[in-house]
């Protein structure tokens, strides 16, 4: 089935709300190079700079929580918003910024992607964040995207196969959230994605991509609002929005000494939305 195309006469529109990754795997920048590639119109509201190569985050400077919410309320209050996800948000203080902007927005299509730590193993989330990311801002989202490894923290039980992943999503929607999607990337085996919600429990099995690369978690949730911000139901915005990160990892480039990049070079033949 091909995803739907933006409504005539505007592209449908997404805000990212997430930090800088100054190497461009992850983060703003791989939010808004997904979104370019989906054919919708990206926004952004930056929560940190960080200063990355392409082995490791050296270096992390939250903004200040006013900033941040006022970034968020600039856009949805001018360009608006079909759908918003959110990334790394740092610290406490921001998820709460974060939590009372878009309520007071009465965003629908809310993405959260519970940036935890990084690749390379950085904390980029501090203890008091992950207790707000529960409270305050899962009740709004209507959709989660956490990997085995934040699956595990957030929901006090250990993922490491599709058994307990799936125990995993059904304990985090007794936090708030209206589904949950863990993402099986890590699974030994084939990839397999867990999504929970009111209706039951469905998989998604995917193609193992031998490549490896940093961001996908980035990836696949902005691909996933994208795809809701177009119209399209929970269940079909998580194929596509898998099948999109596997195709860009079978096209992965290495620059630099580290791990490799999806390449989120969007040929013009990529227009369907998936490619």
């Amino acid at each position: 089935m091909t995803p739907p195309r933006a409504r005539r006469g505007r592209p449908a529109r997404v805000l990212t709300v997430a930090g800088s990754d100054s190497s461009a795997g992850a983060g703003v920048q791989a939010d808004l190079a997904t979104f370019a590639a989906l054919g919708v119109f990206g926004t952004c509201a930056l929560t940190a700079v960080t200063v990355q190569d392409t082995v490791r985050v050296r270096a992390v400077q939250c903004l200040p929580p006013r900033l941040v919410a006022a970034q968020i309320e600039a856009v949805l209050g001018d360009v608006g918003a079909d759908a918003v996800k959110t990334g790394m948000l740092g610290e406490s203080r921001i998820v709460s910024a974060v939590a009372r902007a878009l309520a007071a927005a009465r965003v629908r299509n809310l993405v959260v992607d519970p940036v935890l730590r990084s690749t390379s193993g950085a904390m980029l989330l501090d203890h008091g964040g992950v207790r707000a990311l529960r409270e305050r801002l899962l009740p709004l989202a209507r959709v989660m995207t956490p990997n085995l490894s934040e699956a595990s923290q957030l929901a006090g039980v250990e993922a490491v196969d599709v058994r307990s992943a799936t125990e995993a999503a059904r304990r985090l929607l007794r936090l708030g959230a209206r589904s949950v999607v863990v993402t099986g990337g890590h699974l030994v085996g084939e990839p397999v994605d867990v999504l929970a919600d009111r209706r039951g429990i469905r998989r998604f099995v995917g193609r193992r991509v031998p490549a490896g690369a940093h961001g996908t978690g980035c990836v696949f949730s902005a691909a996933l609002a994208a795809h809701l911000a177009r119209g399209a139901s929970l269940d079909e915005a998580v194929a596509w929005a898998k099948r999109f990160v596997e195709r860009r990892l079978r096209r992965a480039v290495v620059l630099g000494s580290g791990r490799p990049r999806l390449d989120l070079r969007s040929p013009a033949s990529s227009r369907r939305g998936v490619a």
